[in-house]
């Protein structure tokens, strides 16, 4: 029995020294076993953006965070209202108050690309919003509960 998974391929690939360096660097301060799963992960990281601008209806998961800072009422309702205006994309949201009058919101985020994007830029156009990260993986949060046409499914199946 081989001792790699079949679904493996090999890459061979050359790298200026310096970013060589770096890379090997990065691998051994986050404690990884091999370059090959830090070039994995960058990968996936790279294909998931790829998605989001070339398949804008492609759907994709992620998570939007934001720093933001300034009349918290204010900026928390106008953020709470523009999240309402995408009640479908948004799944659930996760906010701490940061010291110096910031705070830190992460929201849980599942649609169609464009629109995750609209949603993103949509909420880094309120003022006080003073970063904004979307992060995206094409793979998907299993389907909580459907209503259509007066029926109701949990997880894909008819009720």
């Amino acid at each position: 029995m081989s001792s790699e998974p079949a679904s493996l391929a090999r890459l061979s690939m050359s790298l200026p020294a310096d970013l060589f360096r770096k890379l090997d660097m990065m691998v051994e301060e986050r404690q990884l076993p091999s370059r090959s799963q830090l070039i994995a992960e960058l990968i996936r990281h790279a294909l998931a953006d790829h998605e989001a601008l070339t398949r804008p209806d492609e759907m994709l998961a992620g998570t939007i965070t934001m720093v933001y800072r300034g009349d918290r009422g204010r900026v928390r309702h106008q953020l709470a209202q523009t999240q309402a205006d995408y009640l479908k994309e948004v799944i659930s949201a996760q906010h701490v108050f940061l010291e110096d009058d910031q705070s830190l919101e992460v929201l849980l985020v599942q649609g169609p690309a464009v629109r995750l994007k609209e949603l993103s830029d949509a909420l880094r156009r309120v003022r006080g919003v003073q970063q904004l990260e979307l992060v995206t993986t094409t793979a998907l949060l299993p389907p909580i509960y459907v209503q259509d046409d007066g029926k109701s499914t949990s997880n894909g199946a008819a009720a």
